[in-house]
């Protein structure tokens, strides 16, 4: 437990830019900024509840100018936001967004953290959201960074009240600033203090904002200008922060580089107060520590004497600072990092293939070469500390050298807060050793002594495949350790109309050469499965698809359908996700091999559909799982083809805010309704819009929304076909919702709409505008703002029965 508290402390101590893939490439302007961040002790805490919350061009400033430690605190992963560049939803989205705040720490150069907590969708107050999260246990995990980072300052997004526009922003507010006084209260946590000390920080601020109608600045309050020019980076910190921001693809969060003055405002919260400067009062330089007072003297000269055309002429000094420093507190990752990278020392170790059984052993290349100018002073030499594997580093000669690691040792690499199942609120993690991390340390490809005559760096190099994409070129991505095989099925549930069978396929992959075993499906009691089991035997690489027939059988309407996959007698039960953007790495998980089953009496009205692709949702695929015949429909279809061959035409979400030819679609979608058609039109955000009118009569949209999923449902139109054909409606088709009731509601509605529900939050008033029904022509329009994108691919049997009915041609 503690070698492995060890390396956590390690993690939070290293510089995010020092954790590459191979070794910390920094140009000479970089090793000089790196160079004088020597000079600076400090840090600061960020914290907010979301990825994308936070104060981007802040942290740049912070990080790069100000030069103290800089880290944000992400209470949740963003699971129950939107998603604009796919289908990926809860845990999927979560993971892309976990990958896109590392992206832009690595950018503005702060260290990235989280807690247990889930986004479990929007929440309108912060009593909800801490009730569902478990507040002392959120808090503890809070408790828990600040205990490890120590910040001297700690400055939150949000204030605890209505002004943070979302519960989980006003909770993330309540827990910092209980965070700050519990973090050094020896008698909250104790349990932590087997590893850390209490720490209890200087002083809490919140950096108000004007934005979102909302501003919440003043002139009373601190001020700072981060917009300033940094001309060793060659940019601003606005220019810094759009290119940190802009990885939140996800988001639809692409900026503009800023240039120019831009002043951050600080509203006091807690501790010792401040007017003119975040760190008034607190001694950022390196007399904070009288040890270090020989130290100062050498990082002076070694700023005043470094070289930026050889910066290797730095390398002797920085190792009498090594030396000098050894045993105090000190920036020693940054250290290492920098004497390699005046030795302009590149060491990274790869696997030749992307993925192998955890039965498998790894062969592992380790490539290294030092390009210091010829007559460098001192012998180079590398070693591995395992193995004993060394070679000397003549200056420019690439050495290359060998190893096996088992890769049982590394175990399955799965997302560590996915490794269990987990309640809506949180997380399951047991262990403190991966408590605030963004992701688990990457498998470790060696540990190597680099040496330098008599003196030494240790440097650990994560184990990773490199590939050339012909377009891309070099690629890095995570080496994966999987199950020897798995068992994935395309959909997380399935629908069956009553008793009536279907045939579900399972995809098997094999990681494993030679992979023999047996394939063992398994049904909720009663209902039936065929075949009961098959044996396969397949190589590495190589995937079948098996098809089972599943029949509803008995008085269990809904329940599990699961595999066991046993190879060499030991049974997995994972299938697998792989998750492909260009802007993060590659994510390769493996959810447990299990779906959702559900049995529902269900009627149709019309099977031909098209669907309009928007921002991304799972739709169509739900549809075809009931029996319906899906085609997908291009702008260019849209405009030119005929539309009369479809019983109706539905629109992806947010097709009105991010589809260019919406207007040249319109048209003619309103003449396909007029001519007898059914178009339904998902939710989209009230801004920006393409197009102001989405239907064939006015109504606005807003940012109302119900976010209780098991929220009272009223029916507005009891005698509706909506509520009544092919399917009746009743309040039972509305148990088992999840996440939400419906978002961007709909109001200042047109007379000739049919409002069809009414709902609300608790303690709200009733909203009319979440399903809108209207004849025009011959046909029907529908808008709703109902979550069907979630509801339908999670099973929810009454959001099926509706969503038939608000497709279906009335009789």
């Amino acid at each position: 437990m503690k070698s492995r508290l060890s390396l956590l402390l390690l993690l939070f101590t290293t510089p995010l830019f020092l954790k590459a893939q191979s070794s910390a490439q920094l140009n000479a302007a970089e090793i000089r900024q790196g160079l004088e961040s020597l000079n600076v002790t400090g840090s600061v805490l960020y914290l907010a509840a979301h990825p994308d919350d936070e104060n981007t061009r802040l942290l740049a400033y912070l990080a790069k100018e100000k030069k103290v430690r800089t880290g944000y605190l992400s209470l949740t992963r963003g699971d129950g936001g939107q998603n604009l560049i796919g289908t990926e939803q809860g845990e999927l989205l979560g993971l892309i967004r976990t990958q896109e705040l590392l992206a832009a720490r690595h950018m503005d150069g702060a260290e990235q953290f989280f807690t247990r907590a889930n986004d479990f969708g929007f929440s309108k107050n912060a009593d909800e959201s801490l009730k569902i999260w478990n507040k002392e246990q959120i808090l503890s995990d809070v408790v828990w960074v600040i205990r490890q980072f120590r910040p001297d300052v700690i400055i939150t997004r949000f204030p605890p009240d209505a002004r943070a526009g979302h519960g989980h922003h006003a909770a993330s507010a309540i827990l910092a600033k209980e965070a700050f006084y519990a973090a050094a209260d020896p008698k909250r946590f104790p349990e932590q203090l087997k590893y850390v000390k209490t720490w209890q920080a200087k002083r809490i601020f919140w950096n108000t904002f004007n934005f979102g109608g909302t501003n919440t600045t003043a002139d009373d309050q601190l001020k700072l200008d981060v917009g300033v020019y940094n001309p060793l980076l060659g940019k601003s910190y606005g220019e810094i922060a759009a290119e940190s921001r802009s990885n939140h693809r996800s988001q639809g969060f692409g900026s503009a580089r800023q240039r120019g003055a831009s002043t951050e405002f600080f509203s006091f919260t807690a501790g010792e107060t401040a007017k003119k400067d975040l760190f008034e009062g607190i001694n950022n330089t390196l007399s904070r520590d009288k040890g270090l007072a020989k130290a100062q003297q050498l990082i002076d000269e070694i700023n005043t004497t470094y070289n930026a055309a050889n910066p290797a002429l730095s390398i002797t000094k920085l190792l009498q600072l090594k030396s000098i420093v050894k045993n105090l507190p000190f920036k020693h990752q940054l250290l290492d990092e920098l004497i390699l990278a005046c030795a302009g020392l590149w060491l990274e170790t790869s696997a030749p293939e992307s993925a192998y059984a955890v039965s498998d052993s790894i062969p592992v290349t380790i490539n290294a070469i030092s390009r210091v100018k010829a007559g460098f002073p001192l012998k180079i030499t590398i070693r591995e500390l395992k193995t004993g594997i060394n070679a000397v580093l003549v200056p420019d000669e690439m050495v290359s050298l060998n190893r096996k690691i088992a890769a049982s040792q590394i175990g399955i690499t799965q997302p560590y807060w996915l490794e269990k199942k987990h309640p809506i609120g949180s997380y399951v993690i047991d262990s403190l050793n991966f408590l605030g991390m963004p992701v688990a340390a990457a498998p470790i490809g060696g540990t190597f002594r680099i040496s330098f005559g008599d003196q030494f760096v240790d440097v650990v190099r994560p184990l990773v495949y490199k590939s050339t994409d012909p377009v891309r070129g070099e690629i890095y991505e995570p080496l994966v350790v999987a199950p020897p095989v798995t068992a994935t099925m395309a959909e997380k549930a399935f629908v069956f109309n009553n008793n009536t069978a279907k045939k579900i396929n399972v995809q098997l992959h094999s990681f494993k050469n030679n992979a023999a075993g047996v394939l063992t499906p398994k049904v909720p009691e009663g209902w039936k499965v065929s075949p009961e089991q098959i044996d396969f035997r397949l190589i590495k690489g190589e995937e079948r698809n098996i098809e089972f027939t599943v029949t509803p059988a008995g008085k269990i309407s809904s329940g599990k359908f699961s595999f066991a996959v046993t190879v060499d007698g030991k049974p997995y039960h994972q299938g697998l996700k792989v998750l492909s953007y260009e802007h993060i790495p590659t994510q390769t998980l493996f959810p447990f091999a299990e779906a959702k089953v559900e049995k529902i009496d269900l009627k149709f009205g019309g099977k031909k559909i098209g669907y309009i692709a928007g921002a991304g949702d799972l739709i169509p695929e739900s549809l075809v799982q009931i029996g319906y015949t899906v085609t997908r429909l291009s702008e260019k279809q849209v405009i030119n083809g005929d539309l009369s061959e479809f019983d109706a035409i539905i629109t992806g979400v947010r097709l009105y805010n991010i589809n260019e030819q919406i207007a040249a679609m319109q048209p003619k979608l309103m003449d396909y309704v007029k001519n007898g058609g059914v178009l339904l039109v998902q939710y989209n955000v009230n801004s920006p819009l393409k197009i102001q009118e989405l239907g064939p009569y006015p109504f606005k949209l807003t940012r109302d929304r119900t976010t209780e999923e098991d929220a009272k449902v009223n029916f507005l139109a009891p005698n509706h076909p909506a509520l009544n054909f092919p399917n009746k409606i009743t309040d039972q088709d509305f148990e088992g919702w999840i996440q939400e009731r419906g978002l961007y509601f709909a109001r200042d509605i047109d007379t000739h709409y049919t409002p069809i529900l009414q709902m609300h939050d608790t303690g709200e008033e009733n909203n009319n505008g979440s399903l809108l029904v209207a004849d025009y022509g011959k046909g029907k329009f529908v808008y709703t703002s109902l979550a069907f994108f979630r509801e339908l691919p999670a099973g929810v049997p009454g959001a099926y029965r509706l969503f038939v009915n608000l497709i279906s041609k009335d009789k």
